[in-house]
């Protein structure tokens, strides 16, 4: 068990403060929306109702789908961009040779499977990483567009007014405020990250270049 905790430590530590974030946020955005329901005079819900509300849908899915977003752009901008002095880029740009990326004749005896398959399976696992992390995008983004559609509707009938349709949501300022808001932030993160990571260090981290590396070294990752 010790074992392996120390071996995925990594991907244990960030999916388990994923959960306590996700606990703090459902409590936190049911008191916020039991004030507002509050404030206008209408009834407070339970926290089972709120886990199942469209607030608390679009909420968690609008940051999904912008994460998932960033980071599958910057995987493909990765293949086809460079930014000199980044451990946050390649050396050099592009797909990189059957030799660099172990394909063909250059497999080993523990490649994985589809690597040493060749044919539609081999491009199929080359790209995997993109259009996995592509599907989690379109998916979140459906289903905030649908949940934001539906908390959107919820408000405009408590107003009085008429619900709109899917469609007409999509071209709403409601939806793209949530979007972009969320995008933007994420870009900058990312290009922040590619800039400082030439002239910063962090000893020990794969994020960062060796302390001791020049700043114009690209590609290279400490230890």
């Amino acid at each position: 068990m010790r074992t392996f905790v120390r071996s995925n430590s990594l991907s244990l530590f960030f999916f388990g403060i994923f959960l306590a974030a996700l606990v703090g946020q459902a409590f936190a955005g049911w008191a916020q929306f039991n004030d507002l329901q509050a404030a206008s005079g209408m009834q407070e819900i339970g926290l089972g109702r709120y886990l199942t509300s469209a607030d608390f849908a679009v909420d968690v899915t609008e940051n999904w789908q912008s994460e998932y977003l960033q980071f599958l752009l910057y995987i493909v901008a990765t293949v086809f961009f460079v930014q000199q002095g980044s451990p946050e880029s390649p050396a050099h740009g592009g797909l990189g040779s059957d030799k660099e990326q172990k394909l063909g004749r250059h497999t080993q005896d523990d490649s994985p499977t589809w690597a040493r398959a060749g044919g539609v399976r081999t491009s199929i696992f080359s790209w995997s990483l993109t259009l996995v992390m592509g599907t989690i995008f379109l998916v979140s983004w459906l289903a905030q567009s649908i949940a934001g559609w539906a908390a959107f509707n919820e408000t405009r009938l408590q107003d009085r007014l008429d619900p709109i349709s899917w469609g007409s949501y999509l071209l709403n300022p409601d939806f793209w405020a949530r979007t972009l808001q969320n995008w933007q932030s994420e870009f900058l993160a990312v290009g922040s990250m590619a800039v400082l990571a030439i002239y910063l260090r962090q000893r020990g981290s794969a994020e960062s270049k060796p302390v001791g590396e020049p700043h114009a070294s690209t590609g290279a990752e400490g230890a």
